[in-house]
């Protein structure tokens, strides 16, 4: 392989035909904007090459290639069936003396020849990730290259082939361990081998990730998004691909990662976003705890499905000299039969209304009538009043203001006395005069799935899972029902009343019970020093997880008890500021403003949770997610007292810190940490 001067000059090379490559798509725009043909072939090429541009201008100030794979002569490629995916590198396993480049997209200098670089989800790269000196696959040496900036400054090579144990790479941990600043980067150039092959999970294959803290999850998840979009594209163009996250806060931090892919074109939400409903007021605990309980879906059907009646009187049609008609007892089963077989509410009323037009055709037939489309539709509007009479069309916000204003009938059975007193408004209410709340806009969706279907996702990934309702979880299974899922989460970082505390129930709330569920262990971000701190925790939390274990040796944890916090605090963050990295203060959700204005005092400037800054404010119930190298943690007492599991969220909090972590407190510490 070559030297570094000889490695420095290929870089330019690929960059430089990198920019041909932009230029040449830019060009194919404007080109493509002339192109002869109908309307609709003309609008699909242009879209396509104007994302093609939009894509690989975006390449930015990424190096060009992070990796290099050698496979010896006559070698023979094994595990996956690895091929070049890219320019045609050969056959299964035909890599006998070859070189690849592996990068974050495919670089090529012209059309027919080889690339000069391999995007990272070709097949071939899977090799690169994968390899070792027990499993070599053919690969005499792999290659790691340092960067700083867009200077290439070294490279380290492994000597798979002669079965030497490895102590790691270096340049491996330093690209982990070096510091966070802005948002969430990719991982292309440390993904391991437990990663990389979650991350090339096939599309029909739905997975869950119990990750501990570091682990990598979330870029597992993303990297997976990437991954399908670049085996399926096909597919995946047409429903797209869903990423859900926990909060605002979260998605502005990933938000980098998937354009530094390649992907653009992947919707990311959060739960609350997806429902779709303003929200203009907030539900007591107890009140949202019943709204969140899945007997909910139960209460709702039947307050939806109650609405049908049994016809009363026959359905008689006046068609100029004639009368068709239907007698009470068909247009009795008629409703009988839809209601049976209906998949929704408004399908099945639909279908009583075509069944009846079906019967009155038959009549018209045999008597020698034309019964043309006009003359169907005109009989569809003549029966209309009487399946109304029987089958009422709904809207879902009007159903459910009426179960809100007093649910006693529909939740009979199903809630008990004090539920229903929890859910009652106090004063009854219309869907317009209504002021949903965030579980009722999850009650709506559910009401609007019964009435008809919404469009589903061809691919969907939720981070934070294990936080979800079992009424969030069936919104989130019908936007997969006939797709596949990437389901992320932590059963000890469960915060909400109604967090799981195991997988096999939720992953059936989310409608894939099957998922295999893989846990990682291997804290790659978190220090072993705070991972040691955090992992007390995990006995007085209720749920089953491996301890984590950290993949790090460095890190600083220092716990002071103080007489005045918002002094501390101030102290401890300009202690921080003198180093490089990120800076988070984490606190219970109202003590925020107190050290906020002490940090302003002092001439610190501070941003919120979703703000592009050095020093980051963040109350405790945003922390989830979010992680930054020097992380101060104030009064874990009064974290842990402020919510039901405040246990869970400190332990989210304490894991927050990829380097340093600053506890500050002034009462007791919990039992748990002392």
């Amino acid at each position: 392989m070559r030297g570094l001067a000889s490695e420095r000059e290929y870089a330019e090379r690929c960059r430089e035909a990198l920019r041909r490559m932009v230029a040449g798509a830019r060009e194919n725009v404007a080109v493509g904007e002339h192109t002869w043909g109908d309307r609709y072939t003309a609008e699909r090429l242009g879209f396509y090459l104007k994302t093609l541009a939009r894509d690989m201008g975006e390449e930015g100030d990424n190096p060009p290639f992070f990796g290099a794979i050698a496979y010896a002569a006559g070698a023979v490629a094994g595990g996956h069936g690895e091929h070049g995916g890219h320019g045609g590198h050969g056959g299964h396993g035909g890599h006998g003396g070859q070189t690849y480049y592996l990068g974050r997209r495919h670089v090529s200098d012209a059309i027919g020849r080889p690339p000069m670089v391999i995007d990272w989800r070709a097949p071939v790269s899977a090799a690169f990730y994968q390899a070792s000196a027990v499993e070599p696959r053919g690969i005499e040496t792999r290659r790691r290259f340092g960067w700083s900036a867009q200077t290439l400054t070294s490279f380290e090579d492994e000597r798979l082939l002669t079965g030497s144990p490895s102590g790691g790479s270096d340049l491996v941990r330093r690209e982990i361990e070096r510091a966070r600043v802005g948002p969430m980067r990719d991982i292309v150039a440390t993904i391991q081998p437990e990663q990389d092959t979650l991350v090339r999970t096939d599309l029909d294959v739905s997975v869950c990730v119990q990750g501990a803290p570091g682990t990598g999850k979330t870029a597992v998840g993303l990297h997976r998004a990437a991954y399908l979009l670049y085996a399926h594209r096909s597919r995946l163009t047409r429903n797209g691909v869903l990423v859900l996250g926990p909060n605002r806060a979260f998605l502005h931090y990933i938000s980098a990662v998937l354009p530094t892919l390649g992907e653009v074109d992947v919707e990311q939400t959060t739960i609350e976003q997806l429902l779709d409903r303003e929200v203009r007021a907030t539900d007591e605990q107890a009140t949202a705890e019943v709204k969140h309980d899945v007997r909910m879906a139960d209460v709702l059907r039947k307050a939806v499905y109650s609405r049908i009646g049994r016809p009363s009187q026959a359905v008689v049609v006046s068609d100029e000299s004639y009368k068709w008609r239907v007698n009470q007892h068909e247009f009795a089963e008629i409703v009988v039969e839809a209601e049976a077989d209906a998949t929704t509410y408004l399908t099945g009323r639909e279908r009583v209304i075509a069944r009846i037009v079906a019967a009155l055709q038959r009549q018209a037939e045999a008597r020698g009538q034309n019964c043309n489309g006009v003359w169907l539709r005109r009989m569809a509007r003549a029966v209309t009043p009487a399946v109304e009479a029987v089958w009422p069309r709904l809207k879902a916000d009007e159903v459910l203001a009426e179960v809100l204003s007093d649910p006693s009938t529909a939740a009979d059975g199903i809630l008990n006395a004090d539920e229903l007193d929890a859910i009652r408004w106090p004063r009854p209410r219309t869907a317009k005069s209504a002021r949903w709340t965030a579980a009722d806009a999850v009650l709506l969706d559910e009401v609007s799935a019964l009435l008809e279907r919404a469009p589903t996702y061809g691919h969907v990934i939720v981070d934070e899972a294990q936080d979800l309702s079992p009424m969030q979880c069936r919104a989130i299974a019908r936007c997969s029902e006939h797709s596949s899922l990437t389901v992320l989460g932590d059963l000890a970082q469960g915060t909400t009343a109604w967090a799981a505390t195991d997988w096999p129930t939720q992953l059936g709330q989310l409608g894939k019970p099957t998922a295999e569920i893989i846990a990682l262990s291997t804290g790659y971000r978190v220090p072993a020093v705070v991972v040691e701190l955090a992992n007390r925790l995990l006995a007085s939390l209720d749920v089953d997880v491996p301890p984590t274990t950290s993949f790090r040796s460095d890190g600083e944890l220092t716990i002071t008890h103080v007489d005045d916090l918002p002094a501390a605090c101030v102290e401890s963050v300009q202690r921080a500021l003198t180093r490089e990295g990120s800076v988070g203060v984490i606190a219970a959700d109202h003590q925020l403003p107190v050290l906020t204005d002490a940090l302003k005092t002092a001439g610190i400037e501070v941003v919120a949770a979703d703000g592009d800054g050095r020093v980051a404010v963040v109350p405790a119930s945003l922390a989830k997610g979010l992680e930054y190298d020097h992380v101060i943690a104030v009064e874990p007492t009064d974290i842990v007292a402020n919510e039901p599991r405040g246990l869970n969220r400190l332990y989210v909090i304490l894991t927050r810190a990829v380097s340093r972590l600053d506890v500050l407190h002034n009462l007791p510490l919990p039992a748990e940490l002392s």
